[in-house]
């Protein structure tokens, strides 16, 4: 992702995630930590025929590092763009030397729930009304990856 997919990067943003939908400029403060030698971020877009059709973006912390965001466009559910995108993100996270990867996932969102478990994730916990302003709960999942695997097949 660069500077010049943020604004298709917002229209699907808040087609997706109506009620807590990022904004701008939390995206530029991701995109300026994603470039250089002390990158610590890794943003990417998913285009068909010219047409932003998803983007995800990952931030690591030492060992740790989070799924920030996944978003696949409606037309596009069901297509596997979900889980491309995943395996770059956690691809990332090895390029990062990360032993775990979190994210938080709405508990209303069984499609990504279950994307989520099929490369390894487990619950492990809730935040309660962390998505606002609709209140909604977080799953919290974990991932610990396994550096002699790092070729797993993600089905």
């Amino acid at each position: 992702m660069r500077w010049w997919d943020i604004d298709p990067v917002l229209e699907l943003e808040r087609d997706l995630f109506p009620e807590d939908a990022w904004s701008r400029g939390m995206f530029w403060s991701e995109l300026a930590h994603a470039r250089g030698a002390t990158a610590n971020r890794r943003y990417l877009v998913a285009e068909e025929d010219g047409r932003l059709v998803g983007y995800a973006g990952l931030a690591s912390t030492g060992e740790l590092a989070d799924v920030q965001t996944i978003a696949v466009a409606r037309d596009h559910w069901g297509t596997g763009l979900g889980g491309r995108l995943l395996t770059e993100l956690l691809q990332a996270a090895t390029a990062f030397e990360c032993a775990e990867v979190m994210l938080e996932c709405r508990v209303d969102n069984v499609r990504a729930q279950k994307l989520y478990e099929r490369f390894g994730f487990a619950p492990i916990g809730f935040r309660r009304g962390y998505y606002q302003p609709g209140n909604v709960d977080a799953l919290v999942m974990r991932l610990t990856i396994d550096p002699a695997s790092e070729e797993k097949n993600h089905g």
